[in-house]
Parts: C-alpha cells; sequence; structure tokens
C-alpha cells in the first residue's frame, strides 16, 4: 500500500503480539457458499490474495471442524483433501504478505443431515425456521469427542500451507492461527446461551456452567496451537438461529473475563446493533464494558463504515475493526480507506450464490474504475 497515512487511525500499525499488523482494517469472517461439496476451490485463492495487504490480517469463512457439521458448499478442514485444498489459498494470502486465521466452528442444530445422523446440539429443540430437522442433545460424555475436533482441526489449519509452521513469521507455514466461532447460533453459542441450553449436567443451568463447553474448546486449541495463535468470535447480543440470552451483557462480561485468563490473542465480538438485514438497529448495550474487562486485542464488527471505525480506533473503543460487506465489495478497501476513495456497491443478490467469479472475484479495484 506504500507509505501509511499515520493521520488515519485504522491505517496506523498495530502489534497483535507475535504479528505486526500495518493497518487496522480487518476481514470479517464471510460464508460465501463457494466451496463445492465443502472444499476449498482454486477460485477462493484469488478471492483472498486479491484482499491481502502487507501485514493486514484476513480472518477465513466459517470452516467446519468435522464431518457432523454440515453446511451447504461452505469449508471443512477435517479431512486430506480439504487441507490440501487449503495450502495454494494460504500460500497466496503469505505472498502478499498477509496474516491469515481461519475460523473454525461447528454449526449444531443449525447442520444439514450428516450421514442421515440428527444434529448434535446442546438441546433436542429444533429451530422453528430453517432445516426442518430434529437435534439430539449431545451426552455428557460425547462432549470431549467434540472439544478435540476443534483440537484437531486447529493443528490441521497449521498444516495447511507449504509446510508445518516453524517459526513466528508467517512465510512458508499454514494458517497463521484460528478463530473459534462462538457466534451466530452455532454449536459454541447454543451451549452459551440460555434461551436454547435446556441442560442439567455440568454444561447447562448457571452462567458458567454455559460458558463450560466454550472454554474447554479454548483451552483445548490454546494448549494445541499456542495462545498467540487463538482468537474466538461471539455476538452475544444477537438472536441468529434462534440463539438467545436473557442477560447478553452478563454472558459477554464473564466470557471477556474469563476469555482473559486463558491468554487467546483476540476476542471479535459482533455490534449489539448488528442485525442480519443488514441494517443497524437500536440497541441499549454497547461492547465497552467487555473491552475493558478483556486483557488481548479487541475486534469489533458489525455496520462499521470508515468514519465510525476510525472514530472508534481514536477512542480506543477498540484495537481493530472487521469488514464484511464493504471489503466484499472492495477488495482494495484499505487504500480505498486510506485516500478516502468511493466505494463500490455490494450486491446481497450474489452472496450466497455459487458462481466462481460473479459476485466474488469480479468486483474493481480503484485502479480499474478510474
Amino acid at each position: 500500500m506504500g507509505e501509511i497515512n499515520h493521520l488515519i487511525p485504522l491505517l496506523t500499525p498495530y502489534k497483535m503480539e507475535i504479528f505486526n499488523l500495518s493497518h487496522r482494517i480487518v476481514l470479517a469472517p464471510l460464508y460465501r457458499a463457494r466451496a463445492y461439496n465443502n472444499v476449498p476451490q482454486p477460485h477462493a485463492i484469488l478471492y483472498y490474495s486479491q484482499r491481502a495487504t502487507k501485514g493486514g490480517l484476513l480472518i477465513a469463512e466459517a470452516t467446519s471442524i468435522s464431518p457432523s457439521s454440515k453446511y451447504p458448499n461452505s469449508p471443512g478442514i477435517w479431512s486430506r483433501e480439504q487441507i490440501e485444498a487449503w495450502k495454494p489459498i494460504v500460500d497466496a494470502v503469505h505472498a502478499k504478505g498477509g496474516i491469515f486465521f481461519c475460523q473454525i466452528v461447528h454449526v449444531g442444530r443449525v447442520s444439514e443431515e450428516a450421514d442421515g445422523e440428527a444434529p448434535i446440539s446442546s438441546t433436542n429443540k429444533p429451530l422453528k425456521s430453517g432445516n426442518g430437522m430434529q437435534p439430539r442433545a449431545l451426552q455428557t460424555d460425547e462432549i470431549p469427542s467434540i472439544i478435540n475436533d476443534f483440537r484437531i482441526a486447529a493443528r490441521n489449519a497449521m498444516e495447511a500451507g507449504l509446510d508445518k509452521f516453524i517459526t513466528t513469521s508467517s512465510t512458508g507455514t499454514g494458517f497463521d492461527g484460528v478463530e473459534i466461532h462462538g457466534a451466530h447460533g452455532f454449536l459454541i453459542d447454543q451451549f452459551l446461551k440460555d434461551q436454547v441450553n435446556d441442560r442439567r449436567d455440568k454444561y447447562g443451568g448457571s452462567l458458567e456452567n454455559r460458558c463450560r463447553f466454550a472454554l474447554e474448546v479454548v483451552e483445548a486449541v490454546v494448549e494445541e496451537i499456542g495462545e498467540d495463535r487463538v482468537g474466538i468470535r461471539l455476538s452475544p447480543f444477537s438472536d441468529y438461529n434462534e440463539c438467545i440470552d436473557s442477560n447478553p451483557q452478563e454472558l459477554g462480561l464473564y466470557m471477556a473475563q474469563s476469555l482473559s485468563k486463558h491468554g487467546v490473542v483476540y476476542l471479535h465480538m459482533v455490534e449489539p446493533r448488528w442485525n442480519i438485514s443488514g441494517e443497524n438497529v437500536e440497541s441499549p448495550y454497547t461492547l465497552e464494558p467487555m473491552k475493558k474487562a478483556f486483557n488481548g486485542t479487541f475486534i469489533v464488527a458489525g455496520g462499521y463504515d470508515r468514519e465510525e471505525g476510525n472514530k472508534a480506533v481514536a477512542e480506543n473503543k477498540t484495537n481493530l475493526v472487521a469488514y464484511g460487506r464493504l471489503f466484499l465489495a472492495n477488495p482494495d478497501l484499505p487504500k480505498r480507506f486510506e485516500v478516502d476513495a468511493p466505494l463500490n456497491m455490494y450486491n446481497r443478490d450474489t452472496f450466497y450464490t455459487h458462481d466462481p467469479i460473479v459476485g466474488y472475484t469480479d468486483y474493481p479495484y480503484l485502479e480499474d474504475t478510474a
């Protein structure tokens, strides 16, 4: 990007433990429905490398940890074929000097039927809308194997490059780290939230019990790949996938405090105002108490534009800002923010279509529109 303009808060460098970021604009993890049969495809090489900058952080789309987590045309990282398919994508991001985290997920009750098995969850309550599947509540003694699937997925992510990670630099390695997906009504969120989790074992009931699964996943993944390489995403205020908590502020705060003890490198939180419709809604809540309670890097997401992102960084309400739709439509978003250029408008109709180019890699760069 050439010389960074240090008068623009989003374009100031930031040290995220072992990672030296050149700016604070993060590619948010975005489901794009283009990983056919749950295998990353060659067209993702261009998609991610278009959005990579030297010292810029990219978070890959939600990537399933096991065959029991099936989401249509979303990638997985449990099989050798998937790991091999990720390698050229990761290498392309590293070739541009980017820092690349893999978001690992189990979708829980939102899953499609997996080999004739019912989707697993914290509960046997089905979604009112959606897949029409009857989930099965995990038995207490099954939970360690799910935690182990997260651990193995993290290890696989670190292998998905030229060779196994040996240094703290990003060149010639697999993913630089993983983001545990604890948001948006997927499996971890189904344990966290009291309107879904109706368990009577040590994983249900009290706030501490509902957070136990999430924190055991964190502990296992940190043990496997190191705390400097583990982030987590949470959305306590969101009702996405019918996952609601009666006291989201308390939930967010407890998790922020607990995660500080585990030493994860970042906490990525979705703004209370964020709505799946894409319109920001009024909310009495803010993320500020969680930012104060967490001792690592804080990332916010949800409806930010250039001005709001700059303001949030300048006022120390966050360290980094994740952009989804704007980054999707503007592969050179950091450059556009730097020169305050107009932005391409995103086309919502092609967010989740399966075309390998249209609405995916064909959004123009600034110089192409000049």
